[in-house]
């Protein structure tokens, strides 16, 4: 079971840099599919590998899939030479993503997010064509599904203006 809030929370009160995509940004669309984790693009920067692994750090996150015992340090220098990852959390899971297909690194799905408000604070989300576009490049069944879904609420949308 996933609890987005505190994880959402934590990534805010240390000022990380980051924008919700995947099943959350769906949702937050409209979609009425079921998510089971957090995804998030996040920025590079070192200062915000910093601000990622305060914010995370406290959620003990842990390689999703690999076998328990495995050595394994979530800092900075993990952050730094990986690129995409998937955590287990205390929290549940989350998803750490450098680039998004079809869309690219943080400035390129930053300059395509819109904002919202949750939990009190105000968070950022990929817009609605955008999320189409990463769904159709990520090309898994899940996301080939969703597609239908998402370009039904945007076609819904665009009728009603």
């Amino acid at each position: 079971m996933i609890r987005f809030r505190p994880l959402l929370a934590a990534l805010s009160a240390e000022s990380v840099q980051f924008v919700i995509v995947g099943g959350i940004a769906a949702i937050l669309h409209g979609s009425a599919r079921v998510t089971y984790d957090l995804d998030i693009v996040y920025n590079r920067s070192p200062e915000n590998l910093q601000r990622l692994v305060a914010a995370l750090g406290p959620f003990n996150p842990y390689p999703r899939g690999a076998p328990a015992g495995l050595p394994f340090t979530f800092d900075f220098l993990t952050l730094k030479h990986g690129l995409n990852f998937t955590f287990d959390t205390t929290a549940g899971p989350i998803d750490l993503l450098g680039e998004l297909s079809g869309i690219g690194s943080f400035p390129a799905v930053q300059q395509s997010a819109v904002a919202t408000d949750m939990f009190g604070e105000t968070y950022r989300f990929l817009d609605l064509d955008a999320l189409i576009v990463s769904k159709k490049a990520a090309g898994r069944k899940k996301d080939v599904e969703a597609v239908a879904e998402l370009e039904m609420i945007r076609d819904e949308r665009r009728s009603s203006s």
